[in-house]
This record gives structure tokens, sequence and C-alpha cells, in this order.
């Protein structure tokens, strides 16, 4: 099973300059949060970057960025924006090792199937140097689902992620629940996640 609902890549495919452009609020201070766990010019991975402002970020920030997205279209709308490439990569074909000191994945793992969700946060583990860190976000919930525009979520509870997290391996995990919103403009409780590779 591929971590790409045909849902998910048509919304996307069909609507990448509208969902770049739209107007969103750069989390600023999830970001600043992360980027205190590193070193000055660390090298990070974004997945999904979107439309790139979060990658645009962080590279002001002095950081060494790989902006990457599952989309064709959503990585030529970050293109545009960035001035630089931006690789299209699916989590599941995830394939570096040991390259990065911290991953960005600012709402994106959300979409990847509840059966695939492990083997994927493994990949991203093996992506990471010892001590490297993680962010990821996910809509929260008691069951996968689909919202409005056809997009498949896996809808996490808090005890669910943890125990996902647990079992492929990662440390110093915490999970922040705030309320916020979404692209379809509805409340949505949100799980932030930190987490951290082992240091051997």
């Amino acid at each position: 099973m591929t971590t790409i609902d045909d849902g998910n890549a048509s919304f996307y495919r069909d609507n990448a300059a509208a969902y770049a452009g739209r107007a969103r609020r750069t989390p600023a201070a999830r970001l600043e949060k992360f980027l205190a766990r590193l070193q000055p010019g660390a090298c990070v991975l974004e997945l999904g970057c979107g439309g790139g402002q979060d990658s645009a970020y962080m590279l002001a920030r002095g950081f060494d960025v790989t902006p990457t997205d599952g989309s064709p279209e959503l990585a030529m709308e970050a293109e545009r924006l960035l001035g630089r490439p931006v690789e299209v990569v699916r989590f599941e074909e995830l394939c570096w090792r040991e390259r990065f000191d911290g991953i960005w994945a600012e709402a994106c793992l959300l979409h990847v199937p509840r059966t695939e969700l492990p083997g994927v946060l493994a990949r991203i583990l093996v992506a990471l140097k010892a001590g490297g860190v993680l962010h990821a976000s996910f809509k929260a919930g008691e069951m996968e689902g689909r919202d409005g525009f056809g997009r498949y979520y896996n809808y996490p509870s808090r005890d669910w992620l943890l125990r996902r997290f647990e079992e492929t391996g990662w440390t110093a995990i915490d999970i922040e629940e705030t309320d916020g919103g979404g692209y379809d403009g509805k409340p949505t409780p949100w799980l932030h996640v930190a987490a951290s590779k082992p240091d051997n």
C-alpha cells in the first residue's frame, strides 16, 4: 500500500496553487522551539513542505534545509517560492541514512495510513543522525477518516500516537495538545510531537 492516498493526491494536484498560496500563518513559535534543539546551521529535512513557507523560514535563519513534498505540483509551487529545487519524495521512499540533524514534518504525516505509520516512523528514524530530533503534527481523533475535500487522515488519539512512536524506537517523546484549524476552516484539535533518535 502506498502512503499517498488517491484522494489526497488528486486534491493536491488539482489545488496546488490555491493551497500553496493560501493565507497561512507560519508556525513561528513551533519552528523556533524545534530549531532551538539544533546547532546553528544544522542539516534539516522538511517533509511535506507544501508551499515552502516553513523551509523559507528555516533557510532565513541560516539552517541547511532540504525541502521535499510527495506532490509534484506542490513541489513546483515551493520551488517558485524558494528559488531552489524541491525533491518529490513519498514517505515510503525515504532512504537517507543518518543524514539529518532534524526533521520537520508539520501537518503531513497525518495523511499516512494507520497501518503504514510505524514503517514511515522507522524510515524517518534511520534518516536522522544519532541524537537527531523530529517535529511532527497530527489532527487528533479516534479513528481514521476523510475530510470534506476527500483527503484521508489517520486522526490518532494521543495514547495511540505515543505507542506508535515508542514501538518504533523513538525517545524523549513529548506530545502537546492544542486547538487550531485547517485548510477547511473548521476548528481542529492538534497533536504536536517532539521526539528524538537515541544517542547510541
